[in-house]
């Protein structure tokens, strides 16, 4: 639909607020260690997003006009005083792509731009990563089939990179019966190989329990750490929709993001 500032945007739930809020609480949080890798003489920070969407958006019951998570991120930083030196985004749609590309340069982003999908543009994005600069990855999935566990494995491989990772928890609980019963299914792609490991006779709640720790071990076998630190989005109607949380190898990241999401968010399942 027609956006605000001339460019097409999406429609999304009031809930995407508290994610582009949160979002941007942890890039101003970060400002500090990221002052120290920009400027002259010095590898840079690294801004990255893979399901970047066209960059702005209007909320579906109120109409207000928000920023997408690219867009806001690049901001907040500028805000901050401490802007990204490199903003890396991409898309599997072309037209959301350039829509968000166009957002960022307007903005003053030193912006590239990829089409693809998400485990074919982490592989491109990680190749231009200067291994000696700091990386800051927003993974924010439509759903959890689209979240391959190699985009974290790929982005992983670079040392300094921290991952806000969007993980959705009404997929893992509404449809478990349908990720036990098909021959593939999404749990496949967000946990590979769980089936090896998971007893699917189990009653479902054990058996999503079981395939979250599963990928949180996994990501521990890539030398990171999920925090245990969970922000959670709830829908209109105070439905669990998706948790929030952050892939990292430093302490002072995971510090970081444990100051910046809210305490109380209750049991994961």
């Amino acid at each position: 639909m027609d956006g605000d500032d001339g460019l097409p945007v999406e429609e999304v739930g009031a809930w995407s607020k508290e994610k582009i809020a949160l979002l941007c609480k942890y890039v101003s949080i970060s400002r500090g260690v990221r002052a120290k890798w920009i400027g002259p003489g010095n590898a840079g920070a690294t801004y990255i997003d893979l399901f970047c969407g066209p960059g702005r958006a209007k909320i579906r019951r109120t109409g207000e006009f928000i920023e997408g998570g690219c867009v806001a991120a690049w901001n907040e930083s500028v805000r901050s005083k401490t802007p990204f030196s490199s903003v890396y985004i991409a898309d599997a749609d072309p037209d959301r792509l350039e829509f968000a590309r166009k957002r960022l340069t307007v903005a003053g982003a030193p912006v590239e731009a990829f089409h693809g999908e998400a485990v074919d543009t982490a592989k491109t994005i990680r190749a231009k990563l200067d291994q000696y600069a700091l990386h800051f990855a927003f993974v924010d999935p439509y759903n959890l089939g689209a979240f391959d566990f190699s985009v974290i494995e790929t982005l992983s491989k670079r040392k300094r990179i921290d991952m806000m990772v969007h993980i959705s928890k009404m997929d893992l609980q509404r449809n478990t019966g349908l990720n036990v019963r098909a021959q593939k299914s999404a749990f496949d792609k967000f946990v590979p190989g769980w089936r090896l490991v998971v007893d699917t006779n189990q009653p479902f709640t054990t058996v999503r329990r079981a395939v979250f720790d599963l990928w949180k071990a996994k990501v521990i076998k890539l030398g990171m750490a999920a925090s245990t630190d969970m922000q959670l989005i709830t829908g209109s109607r105070g439905q669990h929709l998706y948790w929030l949380t952050l892939a990292a190898r430093h302490e002072l990241a995971l510090a970081f993001w444990k100051a910046a999401t809210d305490s109380g968010q209750g049991q994961l399942f």
